[in-house]
Formats: C-alpha cells, structure tokens, sequence
C-alpha cells in the first residue's frame, strides 16, 4: 500500500535521526554575518567559504567597513572563496540595501515578520535567493525555513518527496509542506550529512543507505520490473 509524501518524510525524518541523531537548533552567526556567510558560500566549499569569512573578520572593522570599502579590497579578500569579482558587490550591495531599509546593518526585524513577509523581505534583495533567505531565517533565527542546497535537492529528489524534475527554488516551496516546521533544521542537517557521506551525487552507496527502502531512485535501478 503506497504511502503519502507526509508519511514518506516523517518516515525519512525518523530513520535519519536514528542514523545521526537529533541536532538541537542553535543560532550558528548573527544574522548579518550569516547572510554575508551564505553569500560567500554560493558555488564553493565550506572550507573555502570559511577562509574567506575569516578574511572578512580579520581584514575589516566590521560589516560597515566592508560595506563602504573599496570593491577590490572586499574582492581580495574574499578570493578563497572564488567567484570574488561577482561575491565582493554583491555582498557590498546586499549590506547597502539592508542599512538603506533599516538605517542600521541589522536584521532583527525578520525574527517578528510573518514568515513569509520575512522570506519575501530578504528575496527583495539583489542577490539573495531562496536558499540564502531560508538559511538566515532557519540558522539565526530558528524560524521554519527550508533550506534546500545541492545535497537537500539530490537527496529528496532520490527518495521521491520531490518530483524528478523538480528545481531547488520550487524545492523551496513544496518541502515545507511535507512535515512539521519543528523537525526541518535536523532534516536539513541530516539530509546533507546523508549526502555528503551516503548518498553522494556520483556513487551513492546504497548498501548502506538505511532509507534505500523507501528510495525511489533505488527501487528504479535495482529493484525487478514486474512481468
């Protein structure tokens, strides 16, 4: 008997917490450093994000100082982190914008806007998609976003909580729907733990995979076709 797609995440939810754990929520950057972190993240690794965040720290006062300083010094600094000549204005950008609106550089305000005023808020924003606004929102704020980067995409695509053809940015959308809003900050880590070290993009080592039972993907590359 085929199971609905709450079933199917709550399920998926469950086993990946008995595979990871239960991470408690806790508040990773303020907000503005997170944005400015989510920014430098967009098409690299965390360890380079990382290097280039320190450099930002290290070089720069604060976010002001980064917000007025010349573009080639932001784009220097941030280098490790590649794609400087496009990160370095949009970041200056994205600060300008926020101390236009807010006449400050803070972004307290998203934690009282109704969730969806707050995702629209930072989306306004040249430069910041879905997965950045749901990130701030899920990780300084413990407000009930969604984030869906590479391995959230790949991972749920696989299992069929999301169809094949799917994009990340509807992802956004169709997620949030599946489960309850208490439960998306240890899905959201688990599923990426999960695809960082089970479900890899290449080759998934489904011999291990404690949710191969309830993967779609699985079922249709090794499971017999009937008569």
């Amino acid at each position: 008997m085929a199971i609905s797609l709450r079933e199917k995440y709550a399920i998926v939810h469950q086993r990946l917490v008995a595979a990871y754990g239960a991470p408690a929520w806790r508040q990773h950057l303020p907000p503005v450093d997170e944005l400015v972190s989510t920014i430098l993240s967009q098409s690299t690794s965390d360890t380079n994000r990382d290097k280039a965040f320190a450099a930002l720290q290290a070089g720069f006062a604060d976010w002001a100082a980064v917000m007025n300083a010349p573009e080639a010094a932001v784009r220097e600094a941030i280098r490790p982190a590649g794609l400087a000549n496009q990160k370095a204005p949009r970041i200056q950008a994205a600060l300008q914008e926020v101390y236009r609106r807010q006449g400050a550089l803070s972004l307290d305000l998203l934690a009282d806007l109704p969730l969806e005023e707050a995702q629209a808020w930072l989306t306004s924003i040249n430069g910041v998609g879905p997965k950045t606004a749901a990130i701030v929102l899920l990780f300084a704020f413990n407000r009930p976003a969604f984030p869906v980067d590479t391995h959230v995409h790949r991972v749920t695509r696989r299992l069929g909580l999301i169809g094949p053809k799917v994009s990340a940015e509807k992802a956004h959308q169709l997620l949030p729907q599946l489960g309850e809003p208490e439960t998306f900050y240890a899905f959201h880590l688990n599923v990426i733990r999960h695809g960082r070290e089970v479900c890899q993009a290449r080759r998934p080592n489904c011999v291990f995979c404690p949710l191969r039972g309830l993967c779609d993907d699985y079922q249709a590359r090794h499971l017999p076709r009937p008569g």
